[in-house]
C-alpha cells in the first residue's frame, strides 16, 4: 500500500503521488494561460534538453499564448523522472511520477514550484508564498494502488465539465486524444492487456475503468489523497 504522505522517503525506481494546493486554499491557476505555463515548465523539465542555441530568447510561446521567459531556468530531469499522470485544478495539482534516480523528485519540485511562483507573483503583482507549505508525496508500492490513483487523479475535473478535451489532465493522453512525449501512460494501459489485477477481469478498457467502475478509488486510497 502507499506509504504515509511524506517527502522524506526517497527511493530510486519508485512511484510517488505528489500534490499540493495554494496557500490558504487560494486559486493558483487563474486562467488558461496559467495552466499552460505550469505544464510548459513541466514539459521543459521532462523533455530531452534543448541545445543552448535552440532556447527561446525572451518570450515563450505555448499554444498561441506568449509570456516572458523566466530568468530561472528549469532543471532538466529527462530519464531521471517519468511522468505517469497529472491533473491541474484551480487551487491544487496532482502528479504521479516514477522517480528513476534517487533525489530527482525533490529537484523537480523545487525547480517547478519556484519557477511557477515567480511567474505567478510577477503576473499578478503579489509577493509571498503561493503554495501551502512543502509539497506532499506518497510512495506507491503496489499495482492496484497505482491504477486506482490514476483513476482518482483523472476524475478530479469531472464535476467541472464532462468535456475531456478541456481538462488540464493526462486523461486525454490515456484515451489517445492527445500525445505528449514527456508523459508515459503505457505502464497503466498495459494492465488492461495483461489483466494482471483481478478487478480488471470484467473491464476491457481504461476509459471504462475510470468512468464506469463501481468502487470509489478515493476510499480505496484512504488518507493518501488530498486532504
Amino acid at each position: 500500500m502507499p506509504q504515509k504522505n511524506t517527502v522524506k522517503i526517497s527511493v530510486e525506481n519508485s512511484f510517488y503521488h505528489i500534490y499540493n494546493r495554494g496557500v490558504e486554499k487560494r486559486i493558483i491557476f487563474e486562467n488558461e494561460q496559467d495552466y499552460r505555463v505550469f505544464l510548459h515548465y513541466l514539459k521543459e523539465a521532462l523533455s530531452p534538453p534543448l541545445k543552448k542555441e535552440d532556447l527561446p530568447k525572451d518570450k515563450v510561446h505555448v499554444q498561441g499564448v506568449s509570456f516572458d521567459r523566466p530568468k530561472r531556468q528549469s532543471k532538466n530531469l529527462h530519464n531521471k523522472i517519468e511522468l505517469i499522470a497529472y491533473c491541474l485544478m484551480s487551487n491544487h495539482f496532482h502528479l504521479l511520477i516514477k522517480q528513476v534516480e534517487k533525489g530527482s523528485m525533490e529537484t523537480l519540485m523545487r525547480s517547478l514550484l519556484t519557477r511557477y511562483s515567480m511567474y505567478f507573483n510577477k503576473k499578478y503583482k503579489r509577493v509571498g508564498t503561493l503554495f501551502q507549505g512543502t509539497y506532499k508525496a506518497s510512495l506507491i508500492d503496489n499495482d492496484r494502488y497505482l491504477l486506482h490513483l490514476t483513476r482518482y487523479i483523472h476524475l478530479n475535473p469531472i464535476e467541472t465539465t464532462s468535456d475531456v478535451s478541456r481538462w488540464y489532465s493526462s486523461y486525454a493522453n490515456y484515451l489517445g486524444i492527445k500525445k505528449s512525449n514527456w508523459l508515459n501512460p503505457k505502464l497503466i494501459l498495459s494492465f488492461f492487456e495483461r489483466a494482471k489485477i483481478p478487478e480488471l477481469k470484467r473491464v476491457n478498457s481504461y476509459e471504462k475503468f475510470v468512468e464506469d467502475f463501481k468502487k470509489d478509488s478515493a476510499e480505496i486510497l484512504g488518507e493518501h489523497t488530498l486532504e
